[in-house]
């Protein structure tokens, strides 16, 4: 069975104006667009960072 690329993608699919990021995975608009490009590897490095992100994201300014 072939399963596809490691992805965050949790279906909620929205951009914040704030911070440009994805406010369902954390990723930017260049890496959503470019993620079936990606090795596995970077795929996973960049998955390592969003949740401090997205805790970044949601702290009070």
């Amino acid at each position: 069975m072939s399963t596809g690329p490691s992805t965050p993608c949790i279906k909620v699919c929205a951009v914040s104006g704030q911070s440009g990021l994805c406010v369902g995975c954390g990723r930017s608009l260049p890496e959503i667009a470019s993620w079936g490009r990606l090795s596995e590897a970077e795929r996973l490095a960049i998955m390592a960072e969003l949740p401090a992100r997205l805790e970044a994201a949601e702290a009070p300014t």
